[in-house]
C-alpha cells in the first residue's frame, strides 16, 4: 500500500530531472527505463510494440486517416486505353472500406497510447524502487502477478479484444455512417460517398423523412405502450387467479400457460399470421356460421392490424408476467394481508393497497426493460404484418412498421444506410434517457434493499 502510494506521489518532472538516461529515454523510447533496470523481456516487449506501430503508422496509417477525411477522391469508372484502344474500368477508391480502415487506426492509435501510458507508470514504478533502494521485480514476478493479484487483468485481457474488434469498431462504423451520404445512390465501390455532417438527421426530423418518422415514432411509443401494459395487467390478474384460494390444479394451469413460453416464438407468430389471414381459419370458420359476410381484415386494414399485433403479443407476454408475478405473490407477508382483512378490508383494497404496490415495487425494473423491449421487438411486428398494409404516404413503410423494422428495410430493402443509422441513434437515445429517467424515479430504486 505504501509503495502505491509512493509510486503515485512520484511526479514525471522528477524523473527527467534525477531519472537515470533509460528512465529519462522512456518517454520517447518505450521500454528504455525497463531495459535500464535490467527488466530485459518486458523492456523489449514495449520496444518491439512502439517500433511495430511506428512502422505501420507511416507506412499505412497515415493513408487510412488521410482517407478517412476524404472518404476517396477516385471513382470508379471508364477510361480509353491508348495501348489497347478500348474503354477498361478503372478501380476507384471504395468509401466504405476507406471509413472502416481509419476508424481502425483510431482505434489502434488510442491503444498504443495507453501503452504508452502504461510504459511511464512502469518507469515511475521503477523509478521510486531503484531512488529508495528496493527490489526491482523480475519478468517472472511480473507474470506471477498477473496469475494471481491482478489475474482479473489477465481474464479481461481476450474479451477485450473481442469487444473491441466485433462492438466498438462496428458500432463506431455504423454511428459514422449517419453523417455521410452512403445511400442508394451513392454505393461503393461503385460510388463515392463523402461527409455530410446533420445533414441527414434534419432530414429525418423536419425534411421528407419526417413524414413517417414522427408517425412511425408516435405508433412505436404506442406499440410499447399497449404491449407492455396488457402483458403486465392480465398476467398479473391470471397469476392472482390461478393462486386464489379453492382453485385446484394450480401446477396443471401454470404448466399449460408455461407451455407457450416453451415454443419457439417465431412459430407461434406464423402459426397467427395463417390463422389471421384472410383465408384463414378464423376467417372460413366466421364465415361458415354467416357471422361475417366478407372477411376481416386483421392485418391488412391499419387500425385493424395494430390491434391484432397488440392482442397477439398478449399471447406471448402474459405468461412471463404470471411467473414473475406468482413468485411475488407465493411471497408476500401473510401478516400484513391477514391484518388487513381483521381491520375489515375486502379483497379489492388488498389488492389495491397491499397486493398490487409490492408486485409493482418488485417488477418496475423489469416493466421498463419491457418497455424497452418492445421498443424494439422486430419479431411480432415483421412476421405478422410484415409492416404492412403500405402506406403510399410514407417513404419505404408500412402502418404497422416500428422504428426498428423501418430501420431494417431501409438498410436491407432501400440500401439508405445513412438514414438508417440516423433512425437508430434516435431510437438508441429515446430507450437509454427513458430508462434512465424512469428506474431512477422507480420505488425499486429509490427504496433498494427495503424487501
Amino acid at each position: 500500500m505504501e509503495e502505491n502510494k509512493g509510486v503515485q506521489q512520484t511526479s514525471y518532472k522528477q524523473i527527467l530531472s534525477n531519472g537515470n538516461l533509460g528512465e529519462k529515454a522512456a518517454f520517447v523510447v518505450m521500454g528504455a527505463g525497463n531495459l535500464a533496470n535490467k527488466q530485459i523481456i518486458k523492456g523489449l516487449l514495449f520496444l518491439i510494440s512502439e517500433i511495430g506501430f511506428l512502422v505501420w503508422f507511416f507506412m499505412r496509417g497515415i493513408n487510412n486517416l488521410r482517407g478517412l477525411v476524404t472518404l476517396g477522391t477516385n471513382q470508379q469508372g471508364w477510361v480509353f486505353d491508348e495501348t489497347l484502344g478500348i474503354n477498361v474500368q478503372v478501380t476507384g477508391d471504395n468509401s466504405m472500406l476507406l471509413l472502416i480502415y481509419g476508424i481502425a487506426t483510431i482505434i489502434a492509435l488510442i491503444i498504443f497510447i495507453l501503452l504508452y501510458k502504461t510504459n511511464l507508470k512502469s518507469t515511475k514504478q521503477l523509478y521510486y524502487l531503484r531512488s529508495h533502494d528496493l527490489a526491482i521485480p523480475t519478468f517472472m514476478q511480473d507474470v506471477r502477478s498477473l496469475l494471481d493479484e491482478r489475474f482479473h487483468l489477465t481474464l479481461m485481457s481476450i474479451p477485450m479484444v473481442g469487444v473491441i474488434v466485433f462492438t466498438v469498431l462496428p458500432l463506431m462504423y455504423m454511428i459514422s455512417l449517419a453523417f455521410t451520404s452512403y445511400d442508394h445512390n451513392h454505393l461503393p465501390p461503385k460510388s463515392l460517398f463523402d461527409w455530410v455532417g446533420l445533414a441527414n438527421f434534419g432530414n429525418v426530423l423536419s425534411g421528407r423523412i419526417s413524414g413517417t418518422f414522427f408517425p412511425l415514432l408516435g405508433w412505436t411509443l404506442i406499440w410499447a405502450l399497449c404491449a407492455t401494459a396488457t402483458s403486465f395487467f392480465f398476467g398479473v390478474l391470471l397469476a392472482l387467479l390461478i393462486n386464489s384460494k379453492g382453485i385446484k390444479g394450480k401446477k396443471v394451469f401454470r404448466t399449460l400457460f408455461v407451455l407457450t413460453m416453451a415454443v419457439p416464438q417465431f412459430i407461434s407468430l406464423l402459426i397467427m399470421q395463417n390463422m389471421l389471414h384472410a383465408s384463414g381459419p378464423i376467417n372460413a370458420f366466421l364465415q361458415e356460421l354467416q357471422l361475417i359476410n366478407a372477411p376481416i381484415p386483421f392485418l391488412t386494414n391499419g387500425l385493424m392490424a395494430k390491434i391484432s399485433v397488440i392482442v397477439v403479443n398478449m399471447w406471448i407476454g402474459i405468461p412471463v408476467s404470471m411467473l414473475v408475478t406468482t413468485g411475488i405473490i407465493m411471497n408476500l407477508p401473510e401478516d400484513q394481508i391477514e391484518a388487513a382483512r381483521m381491520d375489515g378490508a375486502n379483497k379489492l383494497q388488498v389488492f389495491r393497497y397491499i397486493t398490487f404496490p409490492q408486485i409493482l415495487f418488485v417488477m418496475a425494473p423489469s416493466l421498463i426493460q419491457q418497455f424497452i423491449g418492445n421498443i424494439n421487438n422486430f419479431n411480432v411486428i415483421y412476421l405478422l404484418t410484415g409492416g404492412g398494409p403500405l402506406n403510399s404516404d410514407f417513404y419505404n413503410a408500412g402502418e404497422t412498421d416500428l422504428l426498428v423494422t423501418w430501420l431494417y428495410k431501409l438498410t436491407v430493402e432501400v440500401a439508405d444506410y445513412n438514414i438508417a443509422s440516423v433512425i437508430g441513434i434516435i431510437t438508441f437515445v429515446l430507450s437509454a434517457v427513458f430508462s434512465l429517467f424512469a428506474y431512477t424515479r422507480s420505488g425499486s430504486y429509490k427504496k433498494e434493499g427495503a424487501l
